[in-house]
């Protein structure tokens, strides 16, 4: 009987030093995957580098290309591009204002529309899905339902809709897109939550008396958020693309703010007379779309434990 009350009390110090250090190499482990994939390395690079410049764009207008955002010269209208002056690098539109100074203006609200939107969907989403997934019964049946009727709902409808009745504005956009994008981290949440809470190491904790939010926080989320990161970051270069759609349609961000939609529709209007000025808003786009999709494929090559193991 010694011995085995000797034994018990040894046991649990032994298993929770192991726990981390398994956490630990799976975690560099994750890292090393990620660190060896060149493409998402570059992808990452290059979004953190529009990120830079677009938080930078006071400090890179007022000192390196000498021009005000709003500043015009109608004298300057229509400039085509060139490296004579910095501030005329994409050239300037039909009022004289610097394209590649609004260009970094304009990434500032697409990009703060599209990561805040993000955290929003993210916050809701994954704590829904949690609730939905863990707890079943009639909380699952009420949350389905509403997670459904917003799906169902045509997405660029709701959008017009939502627009016409209240003033476009990041923040309104943000509040707006995120509640939109959520069904699917939900739904995605929820099913993998299903799954998880019928596994061992899940009833072996709740066997042992530990509560339903350590083992949502503890046990259920850890595994369920590498995939959602993935989803996120997926979703961030669907709402950049929303935003952009909607300032397009004059129903998003209003002028004189700049965000890349707004300046594609500006360019449009003038297209024959400045072509150039459709080129950076455009492919600021599509290189940060792109640049999400790859990152969010690495990441789930990365941290996906079914695909590494294999």
């Amino acid at each position: 009987m010694a011995t085995a009350h000797v034994a018990g009390r040894q046991h649990p110090p032994t298993t929770g030093r192991a726990a981390p250090t398994s956490r630990a190499g799976s975690t560099s482990a994750s890292a090393s995957r990620l660190r060896r994939d060149r493409a998402t390395c570059l992808a990452l690079a290059i979004l953190l580098l529009l990120v830079a410049l677009a938080v930078a764009a006071d400090l890179l207008a007022t000192r390196f290309f000498r021009y005000g955002v709003s500043q015009q010269n109608l004298l300057s209208a229509y400039t085509p591009p060139t490296l004579a002056d910095p501030a005329m690098w994409l050239g300037s539109d039909d009022v004289g204002r610097s394209q590649v100074v609004r260009l970094l203006y304009g990434g500032r609200v697409s990009l703060a529309v599209g990561f805040g939107a993000a955290v929003v969907d993210l916050a809701i989403g994954v704590t829904l899905g949690l609730a939905a997934g863990y707890f079943r019964g009639w909380l699952d049946d009420v949350i389905l339902w509403g997670i459904s009727t917003v799906d169902a709902i045509p997405t660029l409808f709701l959008l017009l809709l939502v627009a016409v009745l209240f003033t476009p504005g990041p923040a309104t956009l943000i509040v707006i897109l995120g509640l939109l994008s959520c069904p699917r981290v939900a739904l995605f949440v929820r099913g993998q939550t299903f799954s998880l809470r019928e596994r061992e190491f899940i009833t072996a904790a709740r066997v042992l008396g530990a509560w339903h939010g350590r083992l949502l926080a503890r046990h259920i989320l850890p595994n369920v958020l590498p995939l959602v990161l993935v989803v996120a970051a997926v979703d961030v270069g669907n709402i950049v693309l929303a935003e952009s759609a909607l300032s397009f349609l004059g129903l998003g961000i209003a002028p004189p703010t700049p965000s890349w939609g707004n300046m594609l529709a500006n360019a449009s209007a003038s297209f024959a007379r400045g072509p150039w000025l459709v080129y950076g808003p455009g492919a600021a786009i599509v290189t940060v779309v792109l640049c999400l999709d790859l990152v969010g494929d690495g990441l789930r090559d990365a941290l996906d434990p079914r695909l590494r193991s294999r």
